[in-house]
């Protein structure tokens, strides 16, 4: 499939580059290439100009979407994120920008309320039509929280008339098993208030795949296969009211709540034999139901104040997320059936998160001045209880594997941003402080910390005319650890194959220079930067006992580069394609097992989008996309692809949208690991997912009104508890 996939790149690269020189172009005021009547044919293709979908600000990418073709075939917003430039998603529809980092995403400017779970569902009931723009920040400013590495900002529609508005989302995905997302927005729109309701309600299976092998020198030879099968439902439900007191001042309410209960069934082997694979030494296999449940609940108040040149804006923000889990571990000896060992796991896990924040801004002239504070206080309680099954069949206390974990965080920030503009060039500097106190605190380890920390950022953008921009941008962030990373619990992937969370690890720091050029549609930007005290997991395998464990640590530093470049063509009247380049690099000093190994890692990534505009209103889409061999210093991640089709109609003047598309197509997107260094250890794993499916989606607008629902927003530190 990959040689297939190359002949077909390969074909359109021919197509594009070695053919297009002969196209005759013309400029108009905005300096765009368009058709005109001296038009040139090349073997019946004709090269023709393509809207302007593309622009910067402040050096940051905004692409169109509402009434952008490469996107009408896309189901949800979630598929037009995967086509978007510089954006990846990945089989478990984790979003990230810059090929490793994984963003905040705003509505209309704002972070939202969601969890990763509930975000990706909201991605998927959105339609295309109903976003106006993207906008992929890689480099965010002093302004934004230190932990926001990179910020994807969703423009919605502007809609303000008053009545209400109704719009059903429902979506069917087709494998071996299926599942279902519905959603349901209703907004009433008056002239002083807005009030909003999204409620939603998900259900089905999904399948997942895990296989490993792990052998050291002169020791045995372990094969793992785990399947791992998951039914879970999802309600979620929000209602909001928007006061708008006057021109001057508006409230804002909003209550929220969510709620997940998975059951899942995953079952394994063990199949284990000596160095020369010869004699068995023992072949098990292991059960390992799981209950699982989240209880979210949150408040969320915001209030704004402005007049002329001043405004003044306050948000207040509660959650308390709530997780409980239940697991069986029976293993059992495959050839006789005979009991080996039996365990039971009790989790309960409790996180309280507070915040406020005030911000304000003032225009001087042509500057703008903004100031701004926050304060954030999290609480995490963690409780798990293991007991063993004994000789005497009853469950006794396992004290080596329970643990209690409670971690507290403050943090305090403040910021001072300038914001400036001189014709052509347009200047922003900040400065950004942060305070962070913590208290990790387990059964047999606490660890305090209390430390400041300085964050500069500064860009400057120049538009030499319509057509060209050039923008630079440096920054300084810092990453904290969630509270998964920090927590010292074993979390089982098998019986003999479990990952620890460290108290202890640092948070890390990155610095980051930027510069974007845009010549007409044509985007390329190039990114470099060094990240200190860098968190990441390391194995380390057990040859007396075949356990293989995966530690937290921080690394020394890691130096990585970027260079990405996007363009549209328009061959025909009814073809267009979408092309993105990305290439990186990765230079990672690592310590392991009184080694150093520091290798410089090279991969790239491509991805073509063709539209197909048919007749009678049906468009079809085809998306490619291929990432390189990749990895780290101790792991060799090998290559993949995937084909997506799609196709699209809409009825009733556009108020019912149907789609029919097929993800994944030849099942080829599994994630393949190996250890690079043999004379340590032979380790190889592979992780499936069942993202080869037949999506079946239908969108339906009703009611008089157009007025847009006002989304609630999300903190840093909520996005930290996933």
């Amino acid at each position: 499939m990959t040689i297939k996939l190359w002949l077909l790149l390969l074909l359109l690269f021919i197509s594009f580059f070695g053919k297009a020189q002969n196209v005759v172009k013309e400029k108009t005021s905005d300096s765009l290439i368009v058709p005109t009547s001296r038009t040139t044919t090349i073997s019946e293709v004709v090269i023709q100009a393509v809207p302007r979908n593309l622009k910067l600000n402040d050096g940051n990418m905004v692409m169109t979407v509402s009434g952008n073709k490469d996107f009408k075939t896309s189901t949800n917003l979630l598929d037009v994120l995967r086509r978007t430039p510089g954006v990846t998603i990945d089989q478990e529809d984790g979003i990230f920008i810059g090929g490793r980092v994984a963003p905040a995403i705003f509505i209309n400017g704002k972070p939202i309320v969601m969890s990763s779970q509930e975000l990706q569902a909201y991605l998927r009931s959105l339609p295309p039509e109903m976003v106006k723009s993207i906008e992929v920040n890689t480099n965010p400013s002093s302004k934004y929280d230190a932990e926001f590495k990179g910020i994807i900002d969703i423009k919605l529609k502007e809609n303000t008339n008053l009545g209400w508005k109704g719009n059903y989302n429902g979506n069917l995905y087709v494998n071996k098993f299926s599942s279902r997302e519905n959603s349901l927005n209703l907004t009433h729109n008056t002239e002083k208030i807005a009030y909003t309701l999204q409620t939603g309600y998900n259900d089905g299976i999904s399948t997942y795949r895990y296989n490993a092998l792990q052998r050291l020198a002169n020791t045995n030879v372990m094969r793992t296969a785990t399947q791992q099968k998951d039914y879970g439902t999802v309600f979620s439900i929000q209602a909001g009211a928007d006061f708008r007191l006057n021109d001057e001042n508006r409230v804002g309410l909003n209550l929220r709540g969510n709620f997940r209960e998975n059951n899942r069934l995953r079952s394994g082997s063990l199949y284990t034999t000596d160095k020369n694979e010869t004699q068995l030494v023992f072949n098990t296999e292991s059960e390992n139901p799981i209950d699982y449940s989240q209880n979210n609940y949150g408040i969320t108040g915001d209030y704004s104040f402005q007049n002329k040149n001043f405004k003044l804006s306050f948000l207040g923000n509660y959650l308390s997320v709530k997780n409980k889990q239940q697991d069986d571990f029976i293993n059992r000896d495959k050839p006789s059936s005979e009991l080996l060992s039996y365990w039971k796991s009790d989790l309960f896990n409790k996180i309280d998160i507070y915040t406020g924040q005030i911000d304000a801004s003032q225009k001087i002239g042509s500057a703008d001045i903004e100031v701004g504070f926050k304060y954030s206080h999290s609480v995490t309680n963690n409780n798990i209880r293991y007991d063993t099954l004994s000789v005497n069949n009853q469950f006794i206390f396992d004290p080596t594997r329970s643990n209690v974990f409670t971690y507290k965080e403050k943090i305090m920030a403040g910021y001072l941003a300038y914001r400036q503009k001189f014709e052509k060039l347009q200047i922003n500097a900040g400065i950004r402080v942060e305070n962070t106190q913590s208290i990790s605190d387990a059964v047999s380890s606490a660890v305090s910390r209390n430390y400041l920390e300085w964050l500069p950022s500064f860009s400057a953008s120049y538009s030499f005319n319509k057509s060209n921009e050039l923008s630079f941008s440096y920054s300084r962030k810092i990453t904290r650890p969630v509270f998964s990373q920090l927590n010292p619990f074993r979390f089982y992937f098998s019986p003999l194959n479990y990952w620890i969370g460290n108290p202890y690890l640092l948070p890390s720091f990155t610095t980051q220079f930027k510069t974007t050029y845009r010549y007409k549609n044509w985007i390329t930007s190039f990114t470099i930067g060094k990240e200190k005290d860098v968190m990441t997991r390391y194995p380390l395998y057990n040859p007396e006992t075949n356990v293989l464990e995966y530690l937290g640590t921080n690394l020394p530093y890691r130096n990585f580069a970027s260079l990405e470049t996007s363009f549209p063509l328009k061959v025909t009247k009814w073809w267009n394609i979408t092309s993105q380049f990305a290439g990186y690099y990765n230079y990672e000093f690592r310590p392991y097992l009184d080694e150093v190994f520091a290798l410089k890692i090279y991969n790239y990534e491509i991805r073509v989008n063709q539209v197909f505009t048919l007749p009678k209103g049906f468009t079809l889409n085809l998306f490619t996309n291929y990432e390189s061999k990749t990895g780290n210093s101790l792991y060799i991640i090998k290559p993949r692809y995937t084909v997506d089709l799609s196709v699209q109609k809409s009825w009733f003047d556009n108020k019912l949208n149907t789609k029919l598309g097929y993800n994944n197509i030849f099942d080829s997107y599994d994630q393949r690991l190996e250890f690079r260094h043999k004379q340590i250890m032979d380790n190889r794993l592979t992780h499936w997912w069942d993202s080869s499916r037949l999506i079946i989606s239908l969108s339906y607008n009703f009611g008089t009104s157009k007025y847009q629902v006002k989304e609630i927003q999300k903190t840093e530190e909520e996005n930290r508890t996933r």
